[in-house]
């Protein structure tokens, strides 16, 4: 695993709520759906029902924003959107913004993920991945309830993500079931067995990093960041 000089020395301690997080569409620091390059793609998504209109975000998210190695989770979307790259987080954090600005709740739930996840998209480069991975992962209150991000499209195609190849795990969530509660009817979708803790519910994403802190520590970040943010995933 990775050096422990890569990782922050110190978290601050505690847990997120319960699923009766209420979430909210309020701008944050990373959600900052009031700047305009995230209110000018709002308006370039077609009018359809909640649902339907998350999927058609994914879509041009998707499309828009190239996927990359990006270090930094606390990155504004309106910058994610600007630069046109971004990790699976950031672009994550991308489509929560859109959806608030669309007037669509969102929350996240934390979660931490056995670094051995990324494993196979670093090859030579795993001694670096960290033993924990902290995820933000994305639910809109749709139709009455909450659905998380991996449950926006209802069909299945065969085969797993299995986090190998160039399919990410942004990209993924078009294209087969992801979810890391368990809670697939046939298992295909279940990645349950790669979290370490489950860390809460957040109103939002900068909640859940301010009181776990990032996965690397500062100084990582910016040795890394201006090479990686480039990197193709």
């Amino acid at each position: 695993m990775t050096s422990g000089m890569l990782v922050p020395r110190r978290r601050r301690g505690g847990l997120g709520g319960t699923a009766a997080v209420p979430g909210s569409t309020a701008t944050t620091g990373v959600l900052d759906w009031v700047s305009p390059p995230i209110s000018e793609l709002v308006a370039e998504i077609p009018a359809a029902s909640e649902r339907e209109w998350l999927r058609s975000a994914h879509g041009v998210i998707r499309s828009r924003i190239r996927p990359v190695y990006a270090l930094n989770d606390l990155q504004p979307a309106s910058t994610s959107v600007r630069r046109g790259r971004g990790s699976c987080s950031q672009r994550l954090a991308v489509l929560e913004a859109v959806a608030r600005g669309r007037g669509i709740r969102t929350r996240v739930e934390g979660l931490a993920v056995d670094g051995r996840f990324w494993y196979p998209r670093f090859g030579r480069l795993r001694p670096l991945v960290p033993a924990r991975v902290i995820l933000a992962w994305p639910e809109f209150r749709v139709e009455g309830r909450w659905l998380a991000v991996g449950e926006l499209f209802e069909t299945a195609a065969p085969g797993a993500f299995t986090n190998a190849g160039a399919e990410t795990l942004f990209d993924a969530i078009g294209r087969t079931g992801v979810a890391w509660g368990g809670d697939c009817a046939d298992g295909v979708c279940d990645l349950s067995g790669w979290v370490v803790e489950r860390l809460g519910y957040f109103d939002h994403r900068d909640e859940l990093f301010a009181q776990q802190g990032q996965t690397l520590c500062w100084t990582a970040r910016t040795i890394g960041e201006p090479v990686l943010s480039y990197r193709s995933a």
